[in-house]
C-alpha cells in the first residue's frame, strides 16, 4: 500500500506581523504616557534634586536668611544622622507603626470588600457611603474628631467603657502612654485609609468571571478554599497596588502623629521619621539635617517597594 504524504500547511502570514504589532503598541503606549511622564518629572525631579543638594550643605537659619554663606560639608549630615541613637529609635518606631497601619488597612479593606460583594444593593450602598465619608474626611479634621472621642474628661469612649463597668477607664488618657498613643493614631490612620483598599479590592473581585467561582463551587471547594486558591491569585496584581500605596502613605504619616500626640508625644516618645525631619529642619533650624532625613526616607521607601514588587513577581513566576 502506498503511503500518501500530506503537504504541511504553511504558517499564516499574519504570524510574522505579531511582533511588529506589539512593538507598535508599545510605541503608542509610550507616546500616550509621555505627557504624564514629563509632568511627573517636572513636579518631582527638581524638588528631589534640591532636597539632595541641601543635604550636602550646612544649611541653617542664617544661610536661609542670607546672613551667612553656604558651606559644603559633603556627607557630614548623613554621618551625624546615622550616628544618632534617636534616629534608629525613631526609624524602628516608624517601621513598626507603618507595618501595623498597612496590615490593618489591608485586612479591614479586604474583609469589607468581600462583604460588599456578597450583600444586597442597599447595604452595599450604605457601606460604600460610610467608607467614602471616612476617606473624604481631611486628616486634620479626622485627627481632632478621634481626639475628642478619646478625650480624657469628655470622651465618648471613656464614658461608654466606664458605664460598662470598667471604672479604671473613667479618666484614662489614651495619648499619655507610648503604645496607647501609637495604637490610637494607627486606628485613625486605618480608618482613613481602608476605603482605598476596600474599593480597589471590590473592583478586582467583581472583575473575576462568575464561571470561575461557579466551577470551584461545583467542585466542592469551600468559601475559604475559593478565597485562598482561586480569588487570591487572580487578585494578586490588585493587592500589590493596594499594598504599595498603603506602604507609601503610612510610612509618610505626619498630620495624625503631629496633631494627636502634640508634636510627637512627651520627650519625643511618639516620633516618626516625617515628624522627626520636621522638628530637626524647622524647630531646630537645621535644614541640611532635615533634608538628609528626607533623602533617607525616600531611599527606604524605594527599597521597600522594590523588594516587595520583586518578591510578588517571583511568587507569580514572572522573574
Amino acid at each position: 500500500m502506498a503511503t500518501q504524504i500530506l503537504p504541511v500547511p504553511a504558517p499564516p502570514r499574519g504570524g510574522a506581523a505579531r511582533p511588529s504589532r506589539r512593538r507598535g503598541d508599545g510605541r503608542a503606549a509610550m507616546v500616550y504616557l509621555l505627557p504624564a511622564a514629563i509632568l511627573l518629572l517636572a513636579v518631582l525631579a527638581y524638588p528631589i534634586y534640591q532636597l539632595v543638594l541641601i543635604s550636602f550643605y550646612d544649611y541653617g537659619q542664617a544661610q536661609a536668611a542670607g546672613r551667612a554663606p553656604l558651606e559644603f560639608i559633603g556627607f557630614d549630615n548623613y554621618t551625624k544622622l546615622l550616628g544618632e541613637t534617636q534616629f534608629w529609635t525613631v526609624l524602628a518606631k516608624t517601621v513598626g507603626f507603618a507595618g501595623v497601619c498597612v496590615v490593618g488597612s489591608l485586612l479591614v479593606g479586604t474583609t469589607l470588600a468581600v462583604l460588599a460583594s456578597r450583600v444586597r444593593a442597599l447595604p452595599r450602598m450604605l457601606l460604600f457611603i460610610a467608607a467614602l465619608g471616612a476617606w473624604a474626611t481631611p486628616a486634620l479634621a479626622g485627627s481632632y474628631i478621634w481626639l475628642f472621642l478619646f478625650d480624657t474628661d469628655f470622651g465618648l469612649v471613656n464614658e461608654v467603657l466606664s458605664g460598662l463597668g470598667f471604672e479604671s477607664m473613667a479618666k484614662h488618657s489614651w495619648t499619655f502612654d507610648t503604645y496607647s498613643a501609637f495604637g490610637l493614631v494607627a486606628a485613625e490612620v486605618i480608618w482613613c485609609s481602608f476605603p482605598f483598599v476596600m474599593i480597589t479590592m471590590y473592583a478586582g473581585i467583581k472583575a473575576i468571571p462568575e464561571e470561575v467561582l461557579e466551577a470551584a463551587t461545583l467542585d466542592g471547594a469551600s468559601w475559604t478554599r475559593i478565597a485562598t486558591s482561586v480569588m487570591l491569585p487572580i487578585l494578586r496584581p490588585v493587592l500589590m497596588i493596594a499594598t504599595i500605596q498603603s506602604i507609601i502613605w503610612d510610612f509618610k504619616v505626619f498630620t495624625q502623629i503631629y496633631v494627636m500626640t502634640n508634636g510627637g508625644g512627651l520627650a519625643g516618645r511618639n516620633l516618626v521619621l516625617n515628624v522627626y525631619a520636621y522638628q530637626e529642619a524647622f524647630a531646630g533650624a537645621d535644614y541640611g539635617l532635615g533634608a538628609a532625613i528626607g533623602v533617607v526616607m525616600t531611599l527606604l521607601l524605594l527599597s521597600i517597594t522594590t523588594l516587595y514588587v520583586r518578591s510578588q513577581k517571583r511568587e507569580a513566576g514572572l522573574l
